[in-house]
């Protein structure tokens, strides 16, 4: 039976994914160090209005409240013992409103890192891990997710330990790192490196890619990393609504609407099939990216010149891999 994801990707040669959870969540209330998924069942309304604004805005495809729903991460809040309650709740409002949508929508339950470190350099075992994600897939798939989608890993010893689990839970799954260090994960890996462990795995995703990081054209540099190594496996580009700045008390994107529409465009020309943002992402951003890749004709792949152009310049001379060291790009020219 085909899932419902590979279904739409069959149908279409680009899909949206939704915007951010944390800072949508953070305007609507949520209080720094709170745990967001307690609000799947505190303040369902309010996880309800995040999945519409990406529903309305366009999103073929949202991410559940549960980024965060594992045991290691919710025994900080006391909350160890409620994984399956959490997610499965995250994920039946998710569930309720896609089947609402009038169109296909697809429910991809969002699993985050522990937030340990593994073995050898930490105290988190291969099957400890395994049992911590897998306990969190059940809970997704107890409440209708269409897919799980491991988001923001560093390490590969983790990125292997989900797969495990998610085929232990017989789901479907999408799997993406965070490009921060100078085009590499926190834990070294490359673009590169990413490819030859996902195309390695005895249970490859359905789609892999890169999320948040630094800011838009970080992320498309290392989507051009991914296209260059010639898998026909899609790629995700979920990447930040500009960059990070500290304002009146408050952490603020600078990525207007209209540049995260460009960003959009740039991300299916480099190579994205699912396209989506992450931190700082509002609904008003996603209707813009909707707009324009609805609109705007597909183009050629962009240069790093292009794209320093028209995002603003890198935050590193490379991207890690070495193919193409220098002069990092000037911000100046960003638009936001």
């Amino acid at each position: 039976m085909t899932d419902a994801l590979t279904a739409l990707l069959q149908e279409r040669d680009w899909l949206m994914a939704d915007g951010a959870t944390g800072t949508n969540l953070f305007n609507m209330g949520l209080g720094a160090g709170d745990a967001p998924e307690l609000w799947n069942v505190d303040a369902p309304e309010k996880i309800r209005a995040l999945y519409a604004s990406a529903i309305d805005a366009g999103s073929d495809l949202f991410l559940t409240n549960t980024f965060g729903g594992n045991a290691a991460r919710l025994k900080l809040h006391d909350a160890q013992s409620r994984v399956r309650e959490l997610n499965r709740a995250g994920a039946e409002i998710g569930r309720e409103l896609a089947d609402k949508a009038g169109r296909p929508v697809v429910v991809a339950g969002s699993v985050g890192p522990t937030g340990e470190i593994m073995a050898p350099m930490g105290a988190l075992t291969h099957a400890a891990a395994v049992e911590m994600f897998h306990e969190q897939a059940e809970g997704l798939k107890d409440g209708g997710a269409d897919v799980l989608w491991l988001e923001t890993i560093s390490a590969p010893e983790e990125y292997r330990a989900a797969a495990e689990a998610f085929a232990l839970a017989g789901m479907p799954w999408c799997g993406t790192m965070s490009f921060d260090t100078a085009g590499r994960t926190m834990m070294g890996m490359t673009s590169s490196d990413m490819v030859a462990m996902v195309e390695k795995l005895p249970n490859p995703p359905i789609a892999y890619g890169a999320n948040c990081g630094v800011g838009a054209s970080d992320l498309l540099r290392t989507v051009l990393g991914f296209a260059a190594q010639g898998s026909e496996r899609p790629i995700i580009s979920k990447g930040n609504a500009g960059i990070p700045k500290y304002v009146d008390g408050h952490i603020h994107y600078d990525g207007t609407p209209e540049l995260m529409a460009d960003y959009a465009v740039m991300a299916r020309d480099c190579g994205a099939t699912i396209i989506g943002g992450c931190c700082g992402t509002m609904p008003e951003h996603l209707e813009k990216m909707h707009e324009a890749l609805s609109t705007r004709p597909r183009g050629p792949r962009p240069t790093l010149d292009e794209i320093a152009e028209t995002l603003g310049g890198f935050s590193s001379a490379s991207d890690g891999t070495g193919d193409d060291a220098g002069p990092a790009r000037r911000r100046t020219r960003r638009r936001a």
